[in-house]
């Protein structure tokens, strides 16, 4: 959710940590700050507005050794007494002497007891955060070797967390530490670092070290030592990681969601690559011995991805004929649930750092579930190792806080994850499996024809843009397709949006209908058409004002009231696909017509790491 950028070397490292923080700014944040080991002692920049500003702040300063952060509000307002690096001078002391700095991703849980036990000895604290606590208890803890101080600490911390720390008795050592939230180590010749994403650092170093739960890392110019939760030292896997860098670079685009829409045929294209045949071997070694002998499918996943997971509910039970749960993640841990340890839990996130998520995730095996399969984007992710089986969405870095490649890769997954619990319960013939496949292959060209519609969704993003509340309704599998739309609505435009199922608008939603509440419509030509052409009516009937999204021979015209885009061509099982992207151009459209920050939309972050 936050962003953490440290550096130690034998160069001027805050261009460095600028530039980590602007290539983190897409996680979202409201306020950033640096802190260095210059002139002797510890000097800070803070700010609560954006990375530009801390930039002119820091333009004169040099520095070997130093941290930096951006920082999303949880405990305390976003002011800049709350934005970090947090200090600690010691008991009775400010912190112009300060000694310790610090910042920190997550959630203390445990922080207000720690803070009573440190204000009891001396400790006064500047600000409302969690954070400041971690600073003034390592400097309690401190005898002289910084990265002992931090493993004492850490073992009284409770909560999640990804902290990097550096003391001015020590100039030349930053020490990081992890256990529920990213951090890496970026590896340099003479000189080392540490980030909450591999992306800050692109253009600096492309060998890294993704550190484990308990992980507590101390890096010094010219090596890193790695102690794992029992404080033992261990070797953790080097990797080269070099194909983000051009994903940062926005090219031609106004904003990076814009690029991320037109990058789907690829990402599409790049998820099916090297495919032939849809089987459990998809999913990993153990999916072939796992498959056929699931009794159901439970789904876990959050905002976004927990719609791809609705949607994939139709295509398993259609398709595969196993039933299948669907639970907001962060609902899910905290309800009396049945476990049944024969079923599959799937869990779906772009980051597959999601923290509700993955507690989720924790609390099913805790039940007994080991068949377990994460559906993410980054193959280095925490849900990659706390699952036996995954899948790899191949959407590339998404940097706009909206997702959009990402759901739809998500979607090609979980339409492949269908027909593979099919194929192992012997529901899947041949000739269904090549149509299958034909209709995947077909897909990212099917794709880049809707994309074509954009100037038509300019015109209806203009009378968008005056309004302040949107209805969208979809029936069957369109509908969490609806859903996203009124979200991708919300997220940006700041539109009060809601979506339902059509046929639920006589019990209750009516009454919102007027001519000021534009309503959108997914209306694929299936099996409910009918129906939902009676709804619309329902809508017209009251006066409501349609914006309809209709197949090529979907048999409904436009009319007074009635406004009508046509999508090249009805796709069958994969729809969804197709019409979610014209609702993510709208979205967007309407956004850039009033203005908003498209990519870092107020009060969200890209990554939620914190409950």
């Amino acid at each position: 959710m936050c962003g953490i950028v440290g550096a130690v070397a034998q160069r001027n490292i805050v261009p460095v940590l600028i530039e980590g923080l602007r290539r983190l700014e897409y996680r979202g944040y409201d306020s950033c700050g640096v802190a260095v080991y210059a002139n002797g002692g510890l000097e800070r920049a803070r700010s609560v507005a954006r990375v530009a500003e801390l930039d002119m702040q820091t333009r004169d300063l040099q520095a070997f050794t130093g941290i930096a952060h951006t920082r999303w509000a949880t405990h305390g307002a976003p002011t800049t007494s709350n934005a970090h690096p947090h200090f600690s001078a010691g008991p009775s002391k400010t912190t112009e002497s300060a000694h310790i700095a610090v910042v920190h991703n997550g959630i203390i849980e445990n922080y207000e007891a720690l803070r009573a036990m440190l204000q009891s000895d001396g400790y006064q604290f500047e600000s409302q955060t969690d954070t400041e606590v971690i600073a003034h208890l390592i400097d309690h803890l401190y005898c002289g070797d910084l990265f002992e101080a931090v493993q004492a600490a850490t073992r009284q911390l409770h909560g999640a967390y990804a902290i990097a720390v550096f003391s001015r008795e020590e100039p030349h050592r930053i020490v990081g530490a992890r256990d529920g939230s990213p951090l890496v180590v970026g590896l340099g010749q003479g000189e080392n670092f540490l980030a909450s994403d591999a992306l800050a650092l692109a253009g600096t170093t492309d060998q890294f070290i993704y550190l484990e739960d308990g992980d507590v890392a101390d890096l010094q110019l010219g090596k890193v030592w790695i102690v794992n939760r029992d404080h033992k030292p261990v070797e953790r896997e080097v990797r080269t990681i070099t194909a983000f860098t051009a994903a940062v670079e926005l090219g031609p685009y106004r904003h990076f969601m814009q690029k991320e829409i037109f990058e789907q045929p690829r990402a599409i294209a790049d998820t099916l690559d090297g495919i032939q045949s849809i089987t459990p071997a998809l999913f990993g070694a153990q999916a072939a011995q796992v498959f056929p002998a699931i009794s159901g499918v439970r789904i876990l996943a959050c905002g976004t991805s927990f719609y791809a997971g609705l949607t994939a509910k139709y295509w398993i039970e259609s398709i595969a004929r196993v039933p299948v749960e669907v639970e907001v993640a962060s609902e899910y841990r905290y309800r009396d649930s049945v476990p049944d340890p024969s079923a599959l839990v799937v869990v779906i996130s772009q980051s597959g750092e999601t923290a509700d998520t993955l507690a989720a995730l924790k609390h099913a095996k805790q039940l007994g579930h080991t068949h377990t399969l994460a559906v993410v984007n980054v193959a280095t992710s925490a849900m990659v190792r706390e699952t036996a089986m995954q899948f790899f969405t191949r959407a590339g870095a998404e940097i706009g806080v909206a997702s959009t490649k990402a759901f739809t890769t998500q979607l090609v997954a979980l339409y492949l994850l269908a027909g593979a619990l099919a194929r192992a319960k012997g529901r899947l013939s041949e000739a269904q499996e090549a149509s299958m496949l034909a209709d995947l292959r077909h897909l990212p060209a099917a794709v880049q024809s809707v994309l074509a519609l954009e100037p038509q969704i300019i015109a209806w993003a203009e009378q968008f843009a005056r309004r302040e509340n949107a209805l969208f309704l979809g029936r069957g599998m369109h509908y969490p397709i609806a859903l996203e739309g009124a979200l991708k609505l919300k997220e940006i435009t700041y539109i009060h949006a809601e979506a339902y199922p059509a046929g639920e608008l006589k019990h209750g939603p009516l009454a919102l209908v007027t001519e000021a509440m534009p309503v959108v419509a997914v209306a694929p030509r299936d099996a409910l058409l009918d129906k939902l052409k009676s709804n619309l009516q329902e809508v017209r009937a009251r006066g409501g004002e349609l914006y309809v999204f209709a197949d090529a021979d979907g048999q409904i015209e436009a009319s007074d009231g009635v406004h009508l885009i046509r999508l090249p061509e009805h796709y069958g099982d994969l729809s969804p696909i197709l019409h979610v992207v014209p609702l993510q151009l709208l979205a967007y459209h309407t956004a850039t017509a009033r203005g908003t920050d498209v990519d870092k939309p107020r009060n969200l972050a890209k990554s939620v790491t914190v409950e």
